[in-house]
């Protein structure tokens, strides 16, 4: 079993949930909630290695926050 990070954001337009995994061409989707975004998420993960094992382009690492005056 494999285990990636994905990042989820919410679209201001549409209410729905965007979740990728950074560094992961084609590792993308969106769902209505929290639940259904990791559904799909999951089901594009486990169809994109039919094209061959992921070449990472980069790792995630972290989300920080910062304060500008």
């Amino acid at each position: 079993m494999r285990t990636f990070k994905f990042v989820v954001e919410r679209d201001p337009e549409t209410g729905s949930y965007v979740g990728y995994v950074p560094g992961w061409p084609g590792a993308h989707t969106q769902g209505a909630d929290i639940e259904e975004l990791q559904r799909n998420l999951r089901e594009v993960i486990e169809m994109l290695p039919e094209d061959g094992e992921p070449t990472l382009e980069s790792e995630f690492v972290d989300v920080r926050t910062i304060q500008v005056a």
